[in-house]
């Protein structure tokens, strides 16, 4: 029994993989931690049914049985916020992996259980609140360098409000006092604040206000922040069949985004592409920086082979730090890849419950239970009195099987977010990557990021999107009568329609991930490439209206320079003047 609680000890009953009924756990609550069995691994109470009590346990159940003792903790899942989780390497349940790994091996012992952060480590913290002042939930107390990346501010935690009666600068651990405040409503009681808090997993951090979203997440590539825009504070969907991409979709996000602090969960995914990221990542540079991108990133990793009630915690787990970095005022942007594992985990455990199976055996509140995932997104303002803003976008892989974007986890997922960047897998067997489908795919957010681009990127940047998906648009109706008659059929203009949609996607939309500098396009160049590239299309409408022939259109020497502008880096204007001065040119000349 826990001490200082009332709850007492409960007895197994029942073993079914990783579901455990015990009963006598008298005072446990709905979403209750406990410690299963002689070897005490972690577990929740999941449903409570008269006496008996359901458990999702996070680790093997092998050698547990009934009979054996269930010791209650009298909390829910909680993760440890706080000073050394940029550049840490959780499981779904927060167990520190690097840790584990350094002493115990690469395989988790059962029943394993070390602190999430160090207890030992001292952070340096530099006051900014003064003695003597009030202070209310969300004002920052101080800040620790964290990383050469990531500035931590330490909050006051929630519930908490007062007189600031000691505070000073100090080299703390984790548990150490840094701050006293006197609650205005107890006499003679002061609050010790430390730098160490918990947050249960399950329930939102709160916020002092949800704002409409205001400004583009931009990630470099061309085909979603052009066409397909997401915001800072929204939630994507990335659905595709095996092959088509969605790792390596998210991985280029994951460098290239937009956002302060990157949180990239691992949810369920093959171990080799787990093992890839994790090895990875310490070895990628962060673009804006030149350091090492893990100094401001936090790995959540949940392979396929892991019990699957730690599974299904796993995005919570990461969202909830995502969330505290979030309060601090930074953009924080979290991958999950991928909500199909998840949600067949959530099955996996529902059908053991012998709960009423909804459609394809996914439980009835499949739908809900993603809502409370993505809703978690926003862009918000923070608790506190600095009026500080932050974001917190997310996107989240799916993995439809045979590539069904009709089955229940797309679909319900497709209820709830506002992007869909539907990924090809015929795209991906023609070597076009991003393997986004242009004519599937779209993105609520686009008034926004119109706006938005508008005034601080070029006025014509709405009119340049909707003609680009308009020309892309007619090559797809086009193509169906290119196979009927062939493209000899085709009017002059028809013809010039289907060139330039493919300049568009070869010059365009598609992507060299290793180019150094295709890899990354800034807004301003996206708006220069599609620009030439229009420029083109309009001034050969001119031309054949004058009588000119449409192959000597197509064989104007400066078709190679076009191809070759996503190369260029957007520095050298003056490049990208030349070959809007060589289009007027050369096709001016054309008689």
């Amino acid at each position: 029994m826990t001490e200082g609680t009332t709850k007492s000890e409960g007895v197994i009953t029942r073993v079914a993989g990783p579901l455990v009924v015990a009963n006598g756990l008298a005072g446990t609550k709905i979403f209750d931690m406990v410690r299963v069995g002689r070897l005490r691994l972690l577990g929740e109470v999941i449903e409570i049914r008269g006496a008996n009590y359901s458990i999702q346990v996070y680790e093997e159940t092998e050698g547990i049985g009934p009979g054996q003792p269930v010791y209650p903790s009298g909390e829910p899942l909680s993760v440890e916020l706080g000073p050394g989780l940029i550049g840490a390497i959780f499981d779904g349940i927060q167990r520190p992996l690097d840790v584990i790994n350094a002493r115990m091996g690469p395989y988790i012992v059962k029943g394993a259980g070390y602190p999430p952060l160090s207890r030992d480590k001292k952070w340096h913290f530099q006051p900014t609140a003064k003695e003597g002042g009030r202070v209310a939930p969300g004002d920052v107390l101080g800040t620790i360098r964290e990383s050469p990346l990531v500035e931590h501010r330490v909050m006051v935690p929630l519930g908490v409000e007062g007189e600031l009666t000691y505070i000073e600068e100090k080299e703390a651990t984790l548990e150490e006092v840094i701050a006293r405040l006197r609650p205005e409503r107890s006499e003679g009681t002061e609050h010790e604040i430390t730098l160490l808090h918990r947050w249960p997993v399950r329930q939102p951090r709160p916020t002092y206000k949800k704002l409409p979203p205001d400004e583009p997440l931009v990630t470099g590539q061309r085909i979603l922040d052009t066409l397909f825009p997401v915001v800072k504070g929204g939630t994507a969907c990335v659905p595709g069949p095996f092959g088509s991409g969605k790792t390596v979709i998210q991985q280029q996000l994951a460098k290239w985004a937009d956002a302060d602090i990157i949180v990239y969960v691992g949810c369920g995914e093959r171990g080799n592409e787990m093992a890839d990221v994790l090895l990875s990542f310490p070895e990628l540079k962060d673009p804006r920086s030149g350091r090492p991108l893990m100094e401001r990133t936090v790995l959540v990793a949940n392979t396929s082979n892991m019990p699957v009630a730690a599974r299904e915690a796993s995005i919570f787990t990461g969202i909830t730090i995502a969330e505290y970095y979030r309060d601090m005022g930074y953009h924080v942007a979290l991958m999950a890849d991928s909500t199909s594992r998840w949600a067949e985990a959530m099955r996996e455990i529902s059908g053991r419950l012998e709960e009423m199976p909804g459609e394809e055996g996914f439980p009835p509140y499949l739908g809900s239970r993603l809502a409370t995932f993505y809703e978690r997104a926003g862009n918000i303002l923070c608790l506190g009195s600095e009026g500080r803003k932050g974001t917190l976008s997310v996107i989240g892989s799916v993995s439809p099987p045979g590539g069904d974007l009709s089955e229940p986890v797309t679909q319900a997922t497709l209820r709830v977010v506002k992007v869909f960047w539907s990924l090809d897998d015929r795209l991906a067997s023609q070597r076009h990557f991003p393997a986004v489908n242009w004519l599937t795919s779209y993105s609520l957010y686009q008034p926004v990021v119109d706006e938005y681009a508008g005034k601080r990127i070029a006025a014509g940047w709405r009119e340049n999107r909707r003609e680009a998906l308009r020309i892309l648009q007619r090559e797809s109706e086009l193509e169906e009568l290119v196979r009927l008659v062939g493209i000899e059929a085709l009017s002059p203009e028809d013809r010039l329609i289907m060139e330039v949609a493919r300049m568009i996607r070869e010059d365009f939309l598609h992507q060299n991930a290793y180019h150094e500098v295709d890899t990354y396009t800034p807004m301003e160049k996206q708006y220069s490439l599609l620009e030439v590239v229009l420029r083109f299309y309009t001034q050969a409408q001119e031309a054949l209206r004058r009588g000119i022939e449409l192959d000597r259109i197509i064989d104007l020497p400066v078709r190679e320079e076009i191809a070759k502008l996503r190369y260029i880096p957007v520095t050298q204007k003056e490049v990208f003047q030349g070959v809007l001065d060589r289009i007027n040119e050369e096709l001016s000349l054309q008689t």
